[in-house]
């Protein structure tokens, strides 16, 4: 976090203020963020912050996304935050390492300046954190592929311009038979976004069910090699893991912190909540876990920038940060009493929002099983 860092997660920060909170009711509601805010963010260059310049990103490292992530999601703007986690922490980043280069001349730009918005389909309605198990194909036609199958839980769905699908190219191929496919949705026949799904928290989130009837792509629109999918998807998943280990963090940090400034200020009993033994006890543990959590991932973050992140230690980060996530929340609720139960307190939009922190991008239990293989 140097000051570069610094400056742009404030401004980053001073942007979700003023034009993102005044609408959060309203996205809340429509279940996504305006399109009109997405191009605001890529003029201020709040998009593909880690993307080189002479593809339209900002051409900083992966610290300057984490940075602009934490900004939102610290505000609990998730329907941003999380979008643009997606949208510039992996979309952009998949086409960065598989594209090729007319791929990411044409895609990139677009991304940077919000003109698209991005999304990643892998979770089918069979097949959560399996990926083996997928079921929707993409047969080679001539100079198309012809798609079929279903996605769910897909971030940015319902408003995605650009899509990386993965698929079933070889159906008798096991994992070598995994693909991805580029989809550009606009006035793509055989596309279709099913229900916007209504959610426990991440209310102004986008996350849609997408359909895909004899969908008929591009051959030019494969990205990366026929057949690598399954290797490209486990090569980026220690980086989705600690982009997301990296929030949970950060979010715990931001509830550590409001819970202090509320014990501080409420008085029970004739004297300020803080003052009172237990609260002392309850906010000294949780700024020990939310301390060590820290030190680790900032050390995952370290590897990262080095290349020398491995599975394993981002499964540890994924699991370990989200649990610690979910229990200071937790912890922060109680010392709120029935204020931290009410939506207009920030607490209470953490705890609705994190508790899926431990599901997606592999659930934690999946993180222990991947961890013990490498014991």
């Amino acid at each position: 976090m140097d000051d570069d860092v610094v400056a742009l997660k404030e401004m980053a920060t001073k942007f979700i203020e003023t034009e993102a909170l005044p609408h959060r009711e309203r996205w809340n509601e429509q279940k996504h963020v305006d399109r009109e805010f997405w191009r605001t963010a890529g003029e201020l260059g709040l998009l593909c912050a880690s993307i080189p310049a002479e593809y339209g990103g900002g051409g900083g490292s992966h610290v300057h996304d984490l940075a602009i992530f934490q900004a939102s999601l610290q505000l609990t703007e998730t329907g941003f935050g999380l979008g643009n986690a997606v949208h510039s922490g992996l979309v952009a980043h998949y086409l960065l390492a598989y594209g090729t280069e007319e791929q990411k001349r044409t895609w990139l730009p677009k991304m940077a300046s919000g003109e698209y918005i991005g999304a990643i389909a892998m979770t089918e309605p069979g097949g959560g954190s399996d990926l083996k198990a997928l079921r929707t194909t993409a047969i080679r036609d001539g100079d198309h592929y012809v798609v079929n199958g279903s996605k769910t839980f897909i971030t940015n769905g319902m408003q995605a311009d650009l899509v990386i699908l993965v698929v079933r190219t070889d159906p008798s191929a096991g994992t070598k038979g995994i693909s991805l496919l580029v989809v550009e949705t606009a006035g793509a026949e055989g596309f279709r976004v099913g229900r916007v799904l209504d959610k426990v928290g991440l209310k102004s989130q986008d996350t849609a069910e997408l359909f895909f009837d004899d969908l008929r792509v591009p051959a030019a629109n494969l990205l990366g090699e026929e057949g690598k999918g399954f290797y490209y998807a486990m090569r980026q998943l220690p980086h989705e893991r600690l982009i997301i280990s990296d929030g949970a963090v950060a979010v715990a940090e931001a509830a550590l912190a409001e819970t202090v400034r509320y014990s501080k200020q409420r008085r029970a009993f004739g004297t300020p909540l803080f003052e009172m033994q237990n609260t002392r006890f309850e906010l000294a543990q949780c700024a020990i876990l939310v301390r060590t959590a820290r030190v680790f991932v900032d050390d995952c973050i370290a590897r990262h920038l080095r290349g020398e992140l491995d599975a394993a230690t981002a499964s540890m980060a994924k699991a370990h940060s989200t649990d610690v996530q979910c229990e200071v929340i937790d912890r922060c609720v109680q010392l709120f009493g029935g204020y931290g139960y009410m939506l207009e307190y920030p607490i209470a939009r953490m705890y609705a929002d994190a508790r899926v922190q431990k599901i997606y991008a592999g659930a934690n239990e999946v993180m222990r099983e991947l961890i013990a293989r490498s014991l």
